[in-house]
C-alpha cells in the first residue's frame, strides 16, 4: 500500500488526470518538486495536437484516451482536475489500493506560505465576490492572488517566485471535493440553489460537496453566510470558528455578527471586534446581488484584518469584472451594459433587478431548455422592448407574446443597431443573453467582446 505522499514528492510517481488549465499549472508544480510524471486526458493525441509533443519532450508519460489499467494504482500520488469526476471507477479503485487521489487546489495548498486563505464558494456570485474580495487587498497595497475557479490555478501562487500576503480563492463545488487538509481561514458560503445535478446524485449531495469549505477550519477562523438561505446557514453552523451572517434585508433580525443592509444603499457591519458602515456609490456594484457581493466581501477582509477605512476605499475603486454588468460607456444619456455572462434565465433575473425602469432588453442565443416565464414576469414594468438574437429567438418571441414589444434583430451587430436608433436618454441597452453563446459566438467572452466593440464604434 502507498503511503500519502506530502511536501516531498522527489521521485515519487504522480499523476494528473485531466489537463486542462489547473492539470497542466499541476503539472508544472510536481515537475518543480522533482516528482516522476505521468498525465491523463480523456482527448485523443490529435485533439491535443502540440501540447502532446511538448509534455513528452518535458518527460511526461503521456496517456491519451483510456486509462491503462494498473497505472493509478501504481501511483504514489494522483491529482485531479475540477472536471473529473472523483467517483469513477478507476479512482475508486486506486484509493482503495492506498494511493492517495487529491485536487489541485489540495496540492497546491500544501506548497503555499502560512498566509490568510480566503475561500468563497456557492451557486452564484463566486467570481464577482473573489474579485472583489481581491480587489479590497490590493487597493490597501497588500499582495493578493486571486483565483482558483476564477483565472489562475492555484498552482501559480505555489510556483510563484515572490510570496503573496493573502490568497482569495473561489472554489467551485468539483475543486472542493478534492480538498482533504486545506484550512480556509475565512472561508464564504453565498447562496446554494439546484446546480451540477448531472454530477450529483441530489441537491443534498451538491450541498455537502459545498460544505467540505470549512472542513479544516479551526478556532480563531471565520465562515460567512448568507442568512436569507437556511440551507447555506445550517452548513455554515459547521464550522469550527465563528459564523458571521449577512443579509440583504434591511433589519434583519436574523444577524448578530456580520452585516445587514441598511436600506439606504449600503449596509452596517457588526461583529465582536468592530462597527461601522459602508455606502455602495461604485456602479460596478448595483443591485441586491451585488450589495451581497460586497457585504460578504467586506466581512471575508475584514476577518483578514483589513480595517473598515481600508474597505470602504476598496469598493468604492472596484472596476467589476468583465461581462458581468458591466458598464461599456454612456452615450448621449444611454447606458450600455454588457452581461454576456448570463447565459440561464436566473442569471438575466438578477440583471433585470439591477435596474427598475428603461431597459432595452438583448437576449436569446442557445437556449438551455428553461421556461422564459420568470423573465417575463421579472420584465413587466422595467423593461421597453425585447431584442432577440440567435438561436432561440422564437422561442423567446412566444414568451413574450402579448406582454412587450418583441424585435427580431437576429444578430448582435442588428441588435445594437435597433437600439441605437430607438433608445433615448435615460434608457438603458443591456445585453443578458440567458443563453449560451455558441450558436454564432465561441464563449460569452467573444460574445460579449463583439458587443463592446460595436458599441464601442458607436457615434
Amino acid at each position: 500500500m502507498a503511503a500519502p505522499v506530502g511536501q516531498r514528492l522527489s521521485g515519487k510517481r504522480a499523476v494528473v488526470f485531466g489537463l486542462a488549465k489547473s492539470g497542466l499549472s499541476a503539472l508544472r508544480l510536481l515537475e518543480r518538486e522533482g516528482a516522476r510524471l505521468a498525465a491523463l486526458d480523456n482527448r485523443t493525441e490529435a485533439e491535443l495536437g502540440p501540447l502532446a509533443a511538448e509534455l513528452r519532450a518535458r518527460g511526461v508519460a503521456l496517456h491519451p484516451g483510456p486509462t491503462p489499467d494498473g497505472l493509478l494504482r501504481e501511483a504514489d500520488l494522483v491529482v485531479v482536475s475540477p472536471g473529473v469526476p472523483l467517483a469513477l471507477p478507476e479512482l475508486r479503485d486506486a484509493e482503495a489500493a492506498g494511493v492517495e487521489v487529491i485536487g489541485e487546489v489540495e496540492l497546491a495548498s500544501r506548497f503555499l506560505p502560512e498566509v490568510p486563505f480566503v475561500g468563497i464558494t456557492g451557486t452564484n456570485g463566486k467570481s464577482t465576490t473573489t474579485a472583489l474580495t481581491g480587489a479590497l487587498f490590493q487597493a490597501a497595497g497588500r499582495r493578493a492572488f486571486v483565483g482558483g475557479n476564477l483565472g489562475l490555478p492555484l498552482s501559480e501562487a505555489a510556483l510563484s517566485s515572490t510570496p503573496y500576503d493573502v490568497h482569495v480563492v473561489e472554489l467551485s463545488s468539483f475543486q472542493l471535493e478534492g480538498i482533504r487538509s486545506v484550512r480556509v481561514n475565512a472561508a464564504a458560503l453565498l447562496n446554494l440553489t439546484p446546480d451540477h445535478l448531472d454530477r450529483y446524485p441530489s441537491h443534498a449531495a451538491y450541498g455537502e460537496a459545498k460544505a467540505r469549505i470549512l472542513l479544516a477550519q479551526a478556532q480563531g477562523d471565520v465562515a460567512v453566510a448568507n442568512a436569507r438561505d437556511a440551507a447555506v446557514t445550517a452548513l455554515a453552523s459547521r464550522t469550527r470558528g465563528t459564523r458571521w451572517l449577512f443579509s440583504s434585508q434591511p433589519g434583519s433580525g436574523d444577524v448578530d455578527e456580520g452585516a445587514v443592509a441598511d436600506g439606504e444603499g449600503g449596509f452596517l457591519l457588526r461583529t465582536a471586534g468592530a462597527e461601522g458602515r459602508f455606502v455602495l456609490r461604485n456602479r460596478a456594484l448595483r443591485g441586491r446581488h451585488n450589495l451581497e457581493n460586497a457585504m460578504a466581501a467586506a466581512l471575508l477582509a475584514h476577518a483578514s484584518g483589513l480595517s473598515l477605512s481600508d474597505i470602504q476605499r476598496g469598493l468604492d475603486a472596484y472596476p467589476g469584472l468583465p461581462h458581468r454588468l458591466e458598464l461599456v460607456r454612456e452615450l448621449e444619456g444611454v447606458e450600455w451594459v454588457n452581461d454576456s455572462k448570463a447565459t440561464n434565465v436566473d442569471s438575466t433575473l438578477v440583471a433585470l433587478a439591477a435596474f427598475p425602469a428603461n431597459v432595452w432588453l438583448i437576449a436569446g442565443g442557445k437556449g438551455k431548455g428553461a421556461s422564459y416565464a420568470p423573465m417575463v414576469d421579472a420584465s413587466r414594468g422595467r423593461v421597453k422592448a425585447v431584442l432577440t438574437v440567435g438561436q432561440d429567438a422564437p422561442v423567446l418571441a412566444e414568451a413574450y407574446a402579448g406582454v412587450l414589444p418583441v424585435h427580431a434583430c437576429g444578430t448582435l451587430e442588428g441588435a445594437v443597431r435597433f437600439a441605437r436608433e430607438n433608445a433615448r436618454a435615460g434608457d438603458v441597452v443591456l445585453l443578458s443573453p440567458a443563453c449560451a453563446s455558441f450558436d454564432q459566438f465561441r464563449s460569452f467572452e467573444h460574445r460579449g467582446d463583439t458587443f463592446k466593440a460595436l458599441v464601442g464604434a458607436l457615434r
